[in-house]
């Protein structure tokens, strides 16, 4: 039972290279995903006095990453049966043979093949077709594998509730959970291998762009047709129904088994639900150790927004399919940028029409939109009026008046370690809003300590902090 071998899977030099890039990328303005403490979504990228971080982490840090990544694939390839994967990819296309390709873990390989939560083998038939093997990455920040399955069969469910649809996405042809009945050894998704490469959006030209915008409107207009009755996450493959959120951030385990919630009806509930489960880990010191007081006072105030922010439950709400990591290089594109392919669903969910018709978070003007500006960006008002002179002024609307709903939702479990950016983001949030507005954040906070002083959770925190700044800002 032939195993594929880990080999050497990671060189020092390759990773500084990797992230110096990244860097080099996120100058120009490239949207990069961070992980954000409520729910991991894609933010755009700050980055400030990057010399020193390089220099100050390459002889640390990278080391440390390179040892770590070396035992996780390790481990995931030591586990995968070669023969198995190979059987059941033939069996699906009728018994054409095919063969795993040979792994060759060096930069160049390592970010076609592998992304932040999962890798992918290729797999090559005799006819020439390509089929890739999805299967995730498994490390220490993985949620339990009960989680995991949720989440993998959710985006199974997306792709096949996709397929019914316009919008390119790649064919699944089959999966199977990691389960001792699953001979192959660990869980994946064999789906076909679609054509182009990751969109490069700061590289491309302003018509190159409005190429792409005006493909990505279509498939916005394309989802608009496919309207779903609740706000959560598909499920169930084959029989696709909207079910509780894909997303271990909003997934409990108890006593080894997954416990879930109802799929929301209306997007001020689900709003709600989230925000107290947010303030109830910060209670629980799950969340914001560091900055508890902060954090409650900041979630404290999102509840009050959601009224504000959120159009009233109207009892025959439509909801829509969303993206969940739309930071561009989710679109696949050809050397003409034709679109060629939508990828990586995973944490796919419905969304009220503001959300779900909002500019792509790729779109947004990184430096204007992280200090605070509540002007939309170059890219997003031209993506309006493609979608204006499409016919669907409603979806132009949504992007004209999104700017707001994009800063609830990065403030809504914002990684507070960038505090100069969480400055920026609640300022504008608070002036995009109207509530609060051109207050400094001393000033805010102390009104919101006394606003919020019969708040049973905030005078918890003040009496386990002892003071009233919790440990910061």
């Amino acid at each position: 039972m032939p195993r594929i071998a880990p080999g050497r899977l990671c060189d020092t030099k390759e990773i500084a290279y990797s992230v110096t890039a990244t860097f080099a990328r996120t100058i120009s303005g490239q949207v990069s995903t961070t992980a954000r403490l409520g729910k991991c979504v894609t933010l755009p990228s700050r980055v400030t006095n990057t010399d020193n971080v390089v220099k100050k982490d390459h002889g640390i840090f990278y080391p440390a990453f390179c040892k770590a990544e070396d035992n996780e694939l390790s481990t995931l390839f030591s586990k995968i049966n070669v023969d198995a994967l190979v059987a059941r990819a033939s069996q699906l296309r009728q018994g054409i043979e095919c063969s795993v390709a040979p792994f060759q873990y060096d930069s160049a390989k390592r970010r076609s093949h592998m992304g932040g939560m999962n890798y992918h083998i290729e797999i090559l038939f005799a006819d020439n077709v390509v089929w890739v093997a999805r299967m995730r990455r498994s490390n220490t920040t993985s949620p339990p594998q009960v989680v995991r399955d949720y989440i993998f069969e959710s985006e199974v469910a997306t792709l096949m509730f996709l397929e019914t649809t316009a919008v390119p996405t790649p064919k699944v042809h089959g999966y199977a959970l990691e389960h001792e009945s699953n001979p192959v050894g660990v869980g994946y998704i064999l789906m076909e291998k679609l054509p182009g490469k990751a969109l490069d959006w700061p590289a491309a030209s302003p018509d190159q762009r409005r190429k792409v915008m005006e493909q990505l409107a279509d498939v916005l207009i394309e989802i608009y047709k496919h309207p779903l009755p609740a706000l959560g996450s598909l499920a169930t493959p084959g029989r696709p129904h909207v079910a509780a959120f894909a997303h271990e951030s909003l997934l409990t385990v108890v006593g080894g088994r997954l416990q879930t919630c109802s799929p929301f009806r209306s997007a001020e509930q689900y709003r709600r639900s989230h925000l107290r489960l947010i303030l109830d880990r910060i209670l629980a010191q799950e969340m914001y150790a560091t900055q508890p007081v902060e954090a409650y006072l900041l979630h404290r105030f999102l509840v009050d927004l959601v009224p504000v922010l959120t159009p009233p439950a109207s009892g025959n709400e439509k909801f829509y399919l969303k993206h969940d990591d739309d930071k561009g290089d989710h679109i696949l594109v050809d050397e003409s940028f034709n679109i060629t392919g939508i990828i990586d669903w995973e944490w796919a969910h419905t969304a009220a029409p503001a959300e779900a018709f909002n500019s792509p978070v790729g779109l947004l003007p990184v430096a204007d939109f992280y200090a605070g500006k509540g002007a939309i960006g170059a890219d997003e008002a031209v993506f309006a009026q493609l979608l204006q002179e499409k016919g669907h002024g409603p979806l132009a609307q949504f992007v004209l008046e999104g700017r707001v709903q994009h800063l609830f939702a990065f403030c809504c479990g914002i990684d507070l370690s960038d505090w100069d950016g969480f400055l920026g983001l609640f300022r504008g949030l608070r002036d995009a809003s109207g509530v609060d507005a051109g207050m400094t954040w001393e000033d805010w906070k102390g009104t919101a300590l006394d606003r919020y002083k019969e708040d049973a959770g905030l005078q918890e925190l003040l009496i386990r902090c002892g003071s009233g700044n919790g440990g910061g800002g």
